[in-house]
């Protein structure tokens, strides 16, 4: 599977925010050209983690709505109204 890549206007705006944090934080000027490679490196070597744990949160969250709707299903479970009649 090939690597996750950010649409252009994202990878913009998150180019900005290493700008500001840098600036903001580290007192230190990042040129764009420096903050494109740095979130490029980000996405190759340590983005992935943060994909797979979404994936693991959104596997998470589709198994508890699936319990959910077994649960539905059992409560709609009929037996019979006599009991003597379960073979």
């Amino acid at each position: 599977m090939a690597g996750v890549e950010l649409d252009k206007n994202t990878s913009e705006r998150v180019v900005v925010r290493l700008q500001e944090y840098f600036q903001s934080e580290l007192d230190q000027e990042l040129a764009q050209f420096n903050a494109m490679f740095l979130l490029e490196f980000f996405a190759e070597h340590i983005g992935c983690y943060y994909y797979n744990q979404g994936l693991a949160d959104a596997l998470a969250c589709v198994e508890s709505k699936l319990e959910d709707v077994r649960q539905s299903v059992y409560e709609l479970e009929q037996f019979p109204l006599n009991a003597n009649e379960i073979k």
